[in-house]
């Protein structure tokens, strides 16, 4: 049946990501807490802050404290420097590769190499050394990195370090394996600060923790780190609603069939947002009621089931404080990593906190 849309009230079509730099900077605050007071306690802001926007996470995290940051490519360090100013260091994870002169040399980015092929090429003043301690990744396995060990004292790095494959399970035997393996591999260096933990190794505790932790997704108030304050709120207008007869279908493929007289809103946003297309039994919000997702996850739109609520709210709730991006992930068949990174560019993007 033919349905009420929301034109008449004037509002915006425009989804709204409302991102809370004050959380992301106690979620710091706390990761750093745990990391201890002679552990520094870096930033990992790759992929635009986990596509919340380095240029705006950047500048609050330095004020909050943060000193050094890691981004995974140097055009990504260019950007943040553009950001933070030159005070902090900006590590960049792929290393040295071709084209990243200017980075290094007029950005100040750090490379952390990667192989003896990048240990030999790279002429610059400062780095960091990444050794693989068994995630078959980046990194130099032992006879590799024996191999350019004076290429690499001569280089003084001013890092070098490790990533865990299993951190998010803290019983995984992968944990100490990696443990002892880096401590055996850095022996050597005993005078270079050290890093092998992101989000999951800092909860692993002090031992996993070196001179420096450098705490990711938990900034962002996702998974493992389950004390961390959420971060993003998402919501998304209401553009139409349209009463239901029982027997009456929605979406494509006809998946869900009204069982009783039904009102449906439809919202604009959908999978080219980052709404997965896999995610299934997830709600929208209104306020704290839920009301479920029917029919399948198009494009540009979701249908959502509304008949319970006496009135229908201008938009509706997807990311909130009761499902969270793993809630939503979980439902998807993945992470929150995933959830975040993909949050689309047709979002606007409301920051609390900023300065």
């Amino acid at each position: 049946m033919q349905g009420e849309t929301q034109l008449e009230q004037g509002l915006t079509m425009q989804a709204r990501l409302t991102i809370d730099l004050n959380a992301i900077c106690d979620n710091w605050r706390a990761l750093d807490a745990l990391s201890g007071s002679a552990v520094e306690t870096a930033a990992v802001i790759k992929a635009d802050a986990y596509g919340l926007g380095a240029g705006k996470v950047g500048p609050a995290l330095v004020n909050a404290g943060v000193s050094t940051f890691f981004v995974a490519q140097a055009e990504e360090g260019v950007a943040l420097r553009a950001a933070i100013g030159n005070s902090p260091r900006i590590f960049n994870f792929s290393g040295y590769m071709k084209g990243d002169d200017q980075a290094v040399k007029e950005y100040g980015i750090i490379p952390v190499l990667n192989s003896a092929e990048q240990v030999r090429a790279y002429r610059g003043a400062r780095c960091g050394i990444q050794l693989d301690s068994g995630m078959n990744r980046l990194g130099m396995e032992l006879p590799e990195f024996a191999s350019v060990a004076l290429d690499i004292a001569a280089k003084r790095p001013e890092l070098v370090m490790s990533h865990l494959a299993c951190a998010d399970e803290p019983y995984h035997p992968m944990n100490a394996a990696q443990l002892l393996a880096f401590t055996t591999m850095t022996a050597a260096m005993p005078a270079t600060p050290k890093a092998l933990s992101a989000t999951g190794g800092i909860l692993l505790g002090s031992p996993y923790h070196f001179d420096m932790t450098r705490p990711g997704i938990g900034l962002y108030g996702g998974a493992p780190f389950s004390d961390a304050r959420p971060v993003v709120t998402l919501d998304l207008p209401v553009i139409q609603t349209r009463d239901l007869l029982a027997g009456e279908a929605v979406g494509y493929g006809a998946s869900w069939v009204a069982t009783r007289p039904s009102r449906i809103a439809t919202v604009s946003s959908g999978y080219a947002d980052g709404i997965l297309r896999a995610a299934k039994g997830i709600n929208l919000y209104a306020g704290e009621t839920p009301c479920p997702v029917v029919g399948r996850i198009s494009m540009d739109l979701i249908t959502v089931d509304v008949t319970d609520l006496p009135e229908i709210p201008p938009h509706l709730t997807l990311l909130n404080t009761l499902q969270t991006v793993d809630t939503l992930a979980t439902a998807a068949g993945t992470i929150g990593y995933e959830i975040l990174t993909s949050l689309g560019s047709r979002y606007k993007r409301v920051y609390i906190g900023e300065s």
